[in-house]
């Protein structure tokens, strides 16, 4: 069976794609004409060229494939321009959703957040059923991924597209030649670059064990369902003790109030816009962001599909060790 994958250079997609490939298919990875191709160097695939944003080279990619693992996405915390990251995330989705279903796709699997989730306060991690709205998304990436994974759905609904959704949390690991805004995290942390530190929480995973979640959900996911792809529970303040393990650094003591770091990403993103630079380090977004932990359970995926990860601190010594490994620790 060949298996089209979009954003098959990227960190999610490279990984999905080599697990795909350890399970005999045929892999096709759909990439843009500017996309850094590192991760594929190492690969037996195909690749073509195509962009969400441009529908007409959409067929193409999909000709003769049974299969569709829709990875791509825009993933920023901070942007100048949220509409280009609207066009890519929903229009996007949209587009490829129909194309595949045009093409005689017999199954795809599409890739959206714990992003578009519900979030319950305190420490109590939440599910694929936990109550959510529109009005719960903060910033453009959540918003986006929202409307993206709602139109999934409702293609599904009303037109029978053959779709699986997949819910990963924070995935870590090798190859994050970006990096994520998490993997940025862990560089500048690795770096000893973070003195303090903002109480919030992530769920951990290994960028390998959602690859294999992908499989798992293309194999034996309920079409219109979605499950969470996840590891485990952490609060900022135990990651970052367990990246300064690694390094031979001290860990970051203090912690520092939501509501002081407010003035400093007005500052951050100010001077980036001011200088024309990329995403700012810390930004609004992200600190509104920061106020709610983001804990969740796999129990579904568990029960359902065989899904499993690796302890959470496996994959941040995998993450510490690739980024040190490539350069990009200081």
């Amino acid at each position: 069976m060949t298996i089209l994958v979009t954003g098959g250079s990227g960190f999610v997609g490279s990984a999905v794609i080599r697990r795909l490939l350890d399970a005999g298919h045929q892999v096709r990875a759909m990439v843009r004409a500017s996309s850094d191709r590192r991760n594929l160097l190492d690969l037996s695939v195909e690749t073509v060229e195509g962009d969400l944003t441009r529908t007409e080279t959409l067929a193409p990619a999909l000709k003769g494939c049974k299969g569709l693992f829709h990875v791509a996405a825009d993933y920023r915390l901070w942007t100048r321009h949220p509409e280009a990251m609207f066009r890519a995330n929903v229009d996007g989705t949209r587009a490829i959703m129909l194309e595949a279903a045009s093409a005689g796709v017999e199954r795809i699997v599409y890739t959206s957040s714990v992003a578009t989730l519900g979030n319950i306060p305190g420490n109590v991690p939440s599910d694929e059923e936990t109550p959510v709205s529109f009005r719960d998304m903060i910033g453009p990436y959540k918003q986006s991924k929202f409307l993206a994974e709602e139109e999934v759905r409702r293609l599904v609904r009303k037109q029978g597209v053959p779709v699986i959704i997949v819910n990963p949390s924070t995935p870590v690991g090798p190859r994050d030649i970006k990096p994520t805004p998490t993997g940025r995290m862990i560089v500048e942390a690795a770096s000893g670059r973070m003195p303090a530190y903002v109480d919030t929480g992530l769920n951990i995973v290994h960028v390998d064990d959602v690859a294999d979640g992908h499989l798992k959900a293309f194999e034996r996911g309920v079409i219109g369902q979605r499950y969470i792809l996840g590891g485990e529970d952490m609060s900022l303040a135990v990651i970052l003790g367990e990246i300064a393990a690694r390094t031979g650094r001290r860990a970051p003591k203090i912690s520092i109030p939501h509501g002081l770091v407010f003035p400093v990403a007005i500052i951050a993103e100010a001077w980036s816009a001011l200088r024309g630079g990329g995403e700012p380090f810390v930004t609004l977004d992200g600190i509104r962001m920061a106020r709610k932990k983001m804990y969740f359970t796999s129990a579904k995926a568990q029960r359902e599909l065989g899904y499993s990860a690796r302890p959470a601190v496996a994959a941040l010594a995998d993450a510490v060790s690739w980024f040190k490994d490539n350069g990009y620790c200081g």
